[in-house]
């Protein structure tokens, strides 16, 4: 059984490892288009939400474990670069709205490809850590 948990351990640090590595690259491939990996997260939230109205400034917030004002300010900075819009949601005007433009919509998309294509990548090294459906290492 001591062995088996020593290649835990090797496996947790492989995956932590691994885990560390991809958002270091994932920063470096978002400076590289231009955004700071605040805003791609930024720009990942609004594309992913369910909402076809946009994530609310809270909803985002609350993805991006900031606070309300954090949030808003880094919406602001993501507006003035042209990365996203904000308008007020139809049945409540105090609720803001967010949605990618034209160009944080192309920024996104080519990040997510690349993003993709490095987990990918990345399965070959995490498959052993999380095993097989059944639990059993692979």
């Amino acid at each position: 059984m001591a062995a088996a948990v020593e290649v835990d351990y090797e496996k947790l640090l492989g995956f932590r490892v691994a885990l560390r590595e991809f958002e270091h690259w994932s920063e470096r491939q978002a400076r590289a288009a231009g955004l700071t990996p605040a805003q791609h997260q930024l720009l990942l939230s609004v594309r992913g939400s369910a909402d076809p109205l946009g994530p609310s400034i809270r909803e985002i917030a609350d993805r991006l474990l900031l606070r309300h004002h954090s949030a808003v300010e880094l919406i602001d900075r993501a507006a003035s670069a042209g990365w996203v819009s904000r308008r007020a949601d139809r049945d409540d005007a105090r609720v803001m709205r967010v949605g990618l433009t034209a160009k944080g919509a192309r920024v996104l998309g080519k990040l997510t490809s690349a993003h993709l294509e490095e987990l990918r990548r990345l399965e070959a090294l995490l498959r052993p850590v999380i095993g097989d459906r059944d639990g059993a290492a692979v």
